[in-house]
Formats: structure tokens, C-alpha cells, sequence
């Protein structure tokens, strides 16, 4: 996760749709053959960005690290963000609808 972050700070100098982009996670399958990064929030300027550059990010993953394959990578939003603003969401109505 490292080694993808610095390559996306990287790309962040030259493209400043990905300025506010953070990694939250990689889920990766056990054949190594393709990883889904999940993204804090991913507007659709970031994500077309993230796709055109993918095999960047892929080289600079096998440059770093040693596997056997280097996996492929899809970009999703990471659904436990949204989750945890829904819940933030209540949680004001909550305190705002309180006597």
C-alpha cells in the first residue's frame, strides 16, 4: 500500500485531479493476478485518470516489489467510507432534533 501511495503522490504533481486522493485499503486475490484499491472518495475525473495510468502504477509496484505477478489493479470507492458518513449523517439529525 505504501509503494502504490508514493506512486499516486507522484502522478498527484502532474494531474490535479488526484490532489485529494487517499488509499484506504488493497484487497488483493490469493493468485496475485488482480488487486481493488479502495479510495476514500473517487470522483469520476479521478477515476478516468487512475484508469489511464494504471499500468504506471502497476510498473512502479513491480519496480518495489518482488512478487511473482504483478497484480492488476481496479479503483472502487471504498463502501466503508459512505457507511460511516451515513452514520455521522444520524448522528447530527440526532443531536439537532434533541430538546
Amino acid at each position: 500500500m505504501q509503494v502504490l501511495g508514493d506512486a499516486l503522490e507522484r502522478l498527484r504533481d502532474d494531474d490535479d485531479r488526484l490532489a485529494l486522493l487517499t488509499v484506504t485499503g488493497v484487497s488483493i486475490e490469493a493468485d496475485l493476478r488482480h488487486a481493488t484499491v479502495y479510495m476514500a472518495s473517487l470522483p469520476d475525473g479521478a477515476l478516468a485518470v487512475l484508469e489511464a495510468r494504471r499500468t504506471e502504477l502497476q510498473s512502479a509496484i513491480a519496480r518495489e516489489v518482488r512478487l511473482k505477478r504483478t497484480p492488476t489493479l481496479s479503483f472502487v470507492a471504498d463502501p466503508a467510507v459512505a457507511a460511516g458518513e451515513r452514520v455521522e449523517e444520524a448522528l447530527r439529525r440526532a443531536r439537532q432534533d434533541e430538546p
